[in-house]
């Protein structure tokens, strides 16, 4: 089984992920996986998906929270080492958002 890329759009402010989370299901075949929220109104939105998909998505997301609010970061790993998968991807066990 090939594994699939992983994408974050960290912002400052819900109305901004949101808004990073819809632009980037929109853009691309990916798939919501989870967010996180954390002190200082940071949310991290993160999607899972091919490559190239991951790419768009994640760009698409940015422009889209940057709009509305504030972007602090965004991100694409590849090939995310399996010990990652559960803490961090949204495998089992993990916070935020269920996986589908």
């Amino acid at each position: 089984m090939a594994v699939e890329s992983l994408g974050l759009v960290e912002t400052r402010g819900w109305v901004g992920a949101v808004e990073a989370a819809d632009a980037m299901c929109k853009a691309a075949a990916v798939r919501l996986t989870r967010y996180e929220v954390v002190r200082g109104g940071r949310v991290t939105v993160i999607v899972r998906g091919p490559l190239a998909d991951v790419e768009a998505a994640v760009a698409a997301g940015a422009a889209a929270a940057a709009r509305v609010g504030e972007c602090l970061a965004r991100h694409v790993i590849a090939r995310p080492d399996e010990q990652i998968e559960a803490p961090v991807a949204g495998g089992a066990g993990s916070g935020g958002a269920p996986s589908p």
